[in-house]
């Protein structure tokens, strides 16, 4: 009966729960548009003959590395070399006529009319000579730059057309990307924006670069605003046509941060235990038996479930928006044998 009256003695306090923290620290995070991106060959041309008729010599293939102002095509020239002789001889001719009228009207043998008339046959024939070599100049068809050929659509003995286009000559080693930036964006989009390109199905970063021009235009079917942003392509690892995953930085912060392993969800809300002490822990006790927990050596530090207010997840890391200050301490391990108020001991 006496013990029944002085009633049962309180329950030791539970033994610390090893566990490890990390600070929180500031660290950059970037609100980033996750995109995709073809690239396009700042360099590139389509060959045309500017003359049509029929192939006689095709010295390209493709994959070959031209120069500019190398022989790539020439077509048949036997009529406008005809051609072309028949003139000379018209020019040959006219031009001594004009030389003899000239002499004798030095000599007042010949009226300065007849003289002028010499004169002007002379200048017909020789410009008809000049623009059939350029006839004939358009049937050699030449390299306008630099370049690697792709595709080439025609052999010797085709007939073709001026104007049709038959091959292209593209330098890789500088490229645009076209980047397609869903228009919701389009009041923050501007030139300067930081860019990365990623391969498809891969986060390895291949090139960084800037946003070099925006178009005033969204397209009406993708709701899409075009951005482009030139690299530097030194080694040729990309190439014209390739489609890549583009990630625009639209800004840049310092905010404080806790590690992933630090964070716990429940009922869509974020958690993390904080290291703190008797004292914060009497501010917001929760359901902890603070009467047994004063039982420990002076010091203790206990885990405090704090609700936070957290971003995306970037580098293993989320920025906290509301809830914890930079500098204090949180747990990364044992979270599932965690409650709030439990003692504590930092491995």
């Amino acid at each position: 009966m006496l013990l029944a009256a002085c009633g049962k003695p309180a329950p030791p306090p539970a033994k610390p729960l090893v566990v490890s923290t990390a600070p929180v620290q500031i660290a950059p995070f970037s609100e980033l548009v996750e995109t995709v991106s073809t690239l396009e060959a700042i360099d590139e041309v389509q060959l045309a003959a500017q003359a049509g008729g029929r192939i006689q010599q095709l010295g390209i293939g493709q994959g070959d590395k031209v120069k500019a102002g190398q022989l790539l095509l020439v077509l048949d020239q036997v009529q406008l070399q005809a051609d072309l002789a028949t003139l000379l001889a018209r020019e040959e001719k006219d031009k001594l006529n004009y030389q003899r009228y000239e002499y004798l009207v030095r000599q007042g043998a010949a009226s300065a009319i007849q003289r002028d008339q010499f004169r002007a046959q002379y200048v017909e024939s020789r410009e008809a000579v000049r623009a059939k070599r350029a006839d004939l100049a358009f049937r050699d068809l030449r390299s306008p730059i630099d370049g690697t050929v792709a595709d080439v659509q025609v052999k010797v003995g085709d007939v073709i057309s001026a104007g049709d286009p038959f091959t292209r000559l593209i330098r890789n080693d500088r490229l645009f990307a076209r980047i397609d930036v869903p228009a919701i964006f389009s009041d923050r989009i501007r030139p300067g924006l930081p860019v990365t390109l990623k391969q498809a199905g891969s986060d390895r970063v291949l090139v960084q670069g800037r946003i070099d021009s925006v178009d005033p235009n969204v397209l009406a079917g993708s709701q899409a605003l075009l951005v482009k942003a030139a690299f530097a392509n030194p080694g040729g690892g990309l190439r014209n046509g390739q489609r890549l995953r583009a990630t625009v930085e639209l800004d840049r912060r310092q905010l404080p941060s806790v590690p992933f392993a630090a964070v716990t969800q429940s009922s869509g809300q974020s958690f993390v235990f904080r290291v703190g002490t008797l004292a914060e822990l009497k501010l917001q006790p929760g359901k902890a038996s603070i009467e047994q927990l004063e039982a420990l050596p002076p010091g203790s530090r206990f885990a405090l479930q704090t609700p936070v207010k957290l971003g995306g997840l970037q580098n293993n890391r989320y920025p906290v928006l509301q809830g914890l200050d930079s500098g204090r301490q949180v747990i990364t391990s044992n979270l599932l044998n965690l409650r709030h108020g439990m003692p504590i001991k930092v491995n």
